[in-house]
């Protein structure tokens, strides 16, 4: 799980999660250490799985500044190009399977530039450059 905001808090973290052997880089760890270092944490905890696996994205983990049509939106997030360079290297490995993305709400994006937005991120998860 990589992006995840509320774990430090102690009110809103949640302990079933905290119980399981579940690999969490939360948003100020994936910002501090960056596209590379969270893509060389997960693909260490990917290797130790050995096994196919889908990808699940969960739009609110950019920042509400920009992504605010979700039904958390929350600052700090990860940044965009992080996020791509993470997502695109990790849909290219041979055992990624598949691919979700969640929690937009498009009654909250009237004009739909934030759903344009959000096929380009997928676009260039995909067909990197």
């Amino acid at each position: 799980q990589i992006g995840e905001r509320n774990s430090r808090d102690p009110d809103l973290a949640w302990a079933d999660i905290n119980a399981t052997a579940i690999t969490r880089i939360d948003v100020f760890a994936a910002r501090e250490m960056g596209a590379a270092g969270a893509l060389e944490r997960t693909r260490a905890t990917l290797g130790r799985a050995d096994c196919p696996y889908w990808l699940h994205l969960d739009v609110d983990v950019l920042d509400q500044t920009m992504m605010p049509a979700v039904d958390s939106p929350g600052s700090p997030g990860i940044d965009l190009d992080d996020l791509i360079a993470i997502l695109s290297s990790l849909a290219a490995d041979r055992r990624c399977i598949g691919m979700d993305m969640t929690i937009f709400d498009p009654d909250l994006d009237p004009t739909g530039e934030l759903a344009l937005l959000l096929v380009s991120l997928l676009e260039r998860v995909v067909r990197p450059a």
